[in-house]
């Protein structure tokens, strides 16, 4: 591997190694969704998840449209799903 491909890589991990970025990314693997529902499905607040949408977008892992004054986020690149089923796969492993 590169090490352009490795600087790229870690920045795809990077972007959703974070709780609440991974409660984000699963529930959009389900579908694409509108901010104000993401923000109720995990019970924060609107900056936050705001804050974690944007630079999950910015890194490409996620892309978003606009339709009037609601913005819908889906995920962009579909291997972050590949990726974290075999993580979720280790850590039920791991656990017993």
């Amino acid at each position: 591997m590169n090490e352009k491909i490795a600087e790229h890589a870690a920045e795809v991990l990077k972007a959703i190694a974070h709780p609440i970025r991974l409660q984000i990314v699963e529930l959009l693997h389900a579908g694409e969704m509108c901010v104000g529902d993401i923000v109720e499905a995990l019970g924060g607040k609107q900056a936050i998840t705001s804050q974690q949408l944007n630079m999950m977008k910015a890194k490409g892992v996620l892309s978003c449209r606009r339709d009037g004054a609601r913005v819908y986020y889906r995920i962009e690149n579909k291997n972050v799903i590949k990726l974290l089923r075999c993580i979720y796969d280790h850590c039920e492993h791991k656990k017993g």
